[in-house]
């Protein structure tokens, strides 16, 4: 057993207080919770601004098909009119148009990428901006519920009920951010 696992079981078996067993048939709200889960994943994309931003950059990248689709008829006709036009030509010549035409190809090829990437880059940076936003107020959550820590909950082996907040961090994190662009597209409470 790994060092975290035996550390995880030791917090379970003593429980919240460290005093004992948690007994199951407890209640969450008479159990102070020092651990608390959530799962970031979901806290992003359920909301509002994660879905904001996830509609943002899939328009980006339904553009950037676009492109690439239409890049590609016109390499491809280019393409077929270098052939066609290389029997009129004297070799030399048509090397060369040849690899001018694959430069370019490689040129297109580069930037797309790169447009790609970005956008990847910007759902990262976007990420890490919405949870450093959210942290306060999962602050006041921990704060609440008397917790020493967050756990993403894809590290927790077995959990107690009422331990995972991410519900409740969504509908907080949504009244208090909205989609992230104006204050105004909060939920009204």
């Amino acid at each position: 057993m790994s060092l975290r696992g035996l550390v995880l079981a030791i917090l379970f078996l003593l429980g919240p207080a460290g005093v004992g067993p948690v007994q199951a048939q407890q209640s969450t709200s008479e159990v102070p919770q020092v651990v608390l889960t959530i799962d970031p994943d979901r806290l992003f994309a359920d909301s509002l601004y994660g879905e904001r931003v996830v509609a943002e950059i899939s328009a980006d990248t339904e553009a950037l098909q676009k492109e690439f689709l239409r890049l590609e008829t016109d390499l491809t006709a280019e393409e077929k009119d270098i052939t066609e036009k290389r029997a009129s030509m004297a070799p030399a010549d048509f090397r060369a148009l040849a690899d001018a035409f694959d430069a370019k190809v490689q040129e297109i090829r580069r930037t797309q990428d790169a447009k790609a990437r970005e956008l990847e880059s910007r759902l990262d940076q976007e990420r890490s901006t919405y949870l450093n936003l959210a942290l306060p107020i999962l602050g006041e959550l921990m704060n609440e519920r008397g917790a020493a820590v967050i756990l993403d909950h894809r590290m927790v082996f077995a959990v107690a009920s009422g331990v995972d907040i991410t519900d409740e961090a969504l509908h907080r994190i949504d009244a208090t951010l909205g989609d992230g662009k104006t204050q105004d597209a909060a939920p009204q409470e």
